[in-house]
């Protein structure tokens, strides 16, 4: 009998749930005095309205308890609305009541999330009435999901690293301190930046997130907070949340967290790296050997469609300023490799078949982590569902996809590279049927059009500081 070598906390999707629904009868005797309904928008900006306890319990009462938002809520940034959207017409944001949670963080406060429905019922793309909005990004997520349990009979665990800055200042630009990678020095007792940590670990715990650890970053004043590994939509119900409580932590602290990709060019980039577990229905036992037949046709399917998929992932001219070769943000070239940080797809615990999963390392914290989703589970569902064979070669060093020759990155099947900057990024998702398909035309180009104004906005200063001062200040 061979040694068993497998190591890590087990999960699977039987085992794991979100953090235990709230009861909306108990929220006045747990002393909650107002609730936010929260939601995050195309250009990853969370917003929410303020709704005090008694008139939320009013709403509770109602057919489909909702507020009305103007559907050019998706189309602004800053106080500009983009091309193609109007003043005219509202969706309802309706109550979701299964991600009511309470935000210790602010005393007498709760959240919850909900789903855009039309008003009144349109047809469909089945042809059939339905108030179903096709631009709601929770929803599009959920309808990736349900398909693919259904056509590819596969289900996934997600977790999330959420890296930041603690800045004292926007302008200038400054850190809290500058502290080396996980050193103790960046975590003193008695620090404020310790204090912030703290209670936003204290914040998650308490609110029902499962937080595995927290800990002192490479760059100046960057930290990372990681979450443990929920169904797809749970995970990204928690990243927002999460964010959500890292920022509002800060603040209270007289301090500023951003999530902008690189704010300083001689040290590390701040990234939102998923991890991805891959577990079929009624499937056979993962085996320690070799990647399951799921698994390799998963990273064959996101790797096929990775450089469309950037716009989404890497949505801001900033975010191609941390995914450069040479400074472990995952590299340019699209391949995989064990434990390699320097490919986009790195495979972890490749022996321990229990905690094996694929770190995603081609996304940021400027991403709507619904569509960034939504896109990485639907490439990978369809070449599951189509057992689409695995051609590129592990890379698993010691040479990085950069480091190597031209030959040597074709022996290895690396044939192409991600975009190497935002507007080839656009481009190529424009270009993009599989983007289409998933997500359809409205979103789409709702999408695009959006990214395009944010893009134009956060480029619009004419010195470097002042452009990274709007970027930290917006992200």
């Amino acid at each position: 009998m061979s040694p068993d070598y497998s190591h890590g906390v087990q999960y699977a999707p039987s085992t794991v749930s979100a953090a235990p629904t709230l009861k909306a009868e108990d929220l006045e005797g747990l002393g909650i005095a107002y609730v936010r309904l929260t939601w995050i928008d195309l250009t990853s900006v969370i917003r929410y309205r303020v709704i005090p306890i008694t008139y939320f319990l009013k709403m509770l009462k109602s057919q489909r308890p909702s507020i009305a938002v103007a559907k050019v809520a998706f189309g602004l940034v800053y106080l500009n609305m983009a091309e193609d959207f109007n003043p005219t017409g509202e969706y309802l944001y309706v109550i979701d009541l299964s991600t009511l949670m309470l935000c210790p963080y602010e005393d007498g406060t709760a959240s919850v999330m909900g789903w855009f429905q039309e008003k009144a019922p349109v047809i469909g793309p089945n042809g059939q009435p339905t108030v179903e909005v096709r631009v709601c990004p929770r929803g599009t997520l959920r309808r990736v999901v349900e398909q693919a349990r259904k056509d590819a009979a596969v289900e996934y665990l997600v977790g999330f690293e959420s890296e930041f800055i603690l800045l004292k200042s926007t302008n200038p630009v400054e850190a809290v301190n500058n502290h080396h990678w996980s050193a103790s020095g960046g975590l003193p007792s008695g620090a404020i930046e310790t204090k912030v940590l703290r209670e936003i670990s204290d914040s998650l715990i308490k609110a029902g997130v499962d937080i595995t650890m927290y800990h002192a970053e490479a760059a100046p004043g960057q930290y990372e907070v990681v979450t443990g590994p929920l169904q797809p939509l749970e995970a990204a119900d928690a990243l927002v949340y999460t964010r959500e409580t890292i920022i509002n932590v800060a603040a209270k602290h007289g301090l500023r967290a951003t999530f902008a990709p690189r704010v300083f060019m001689d040290s590390a980039g701040s990234s939102a790296h998923v991890h991805v577990s891959v577990h079929p229905i009624n499937g056979p036992r993962k085996s320690a050997d070799a990647l399951s037949s799921a698994e390799s046709s998963f990273i064959a399917g996101v790797l096929k469609e990775l450089p469309s998929m950037a716009a989404i992932t890497l949505p801001t001219p900033s975010s191609y300023k941390r995914v450069v070769d040479g400074v472990w943000s995952g590299g340019t070239y699209v391949c995989w490799g064990t434990e390699n940080r320097e490919a986009p797809i790195r495979l972890t615990n490749p022996k321990s078949p229990s905690s094996r999963n694929f770190e995603l390392r081609f996304l940021d914290g400027t991403c709507n982590p619904y569509l960034a989703l939504a896109l990485v589970l639907a490439s990978g569902s369809t070449a599951i569902l189509n057992q689409q064979t695995l051609t590129l070669v592990d890379c698993p060093g010691p040479l990085t996809a950069a480091q190597m020759s031209a030959e040597e990155r074709a022996a290895h099947g690396i044939t192409d590279r991600l975009p190497l900057d935002w507007t080839s990024a656009r481009k190529l998702f424009v270009s993009s049927k599989f983007a289409e398909k998933v997500f359809g035309k409205e979103l789409k180009a709702q999408f695009l059009s959006v990214n395009k104004l944010l893009g134009n906005c956060l480029e619009q200063d004419k010195e470097e500081s002042e452009k990274l001062t709007r970027m930290v200040e917006f992200y």
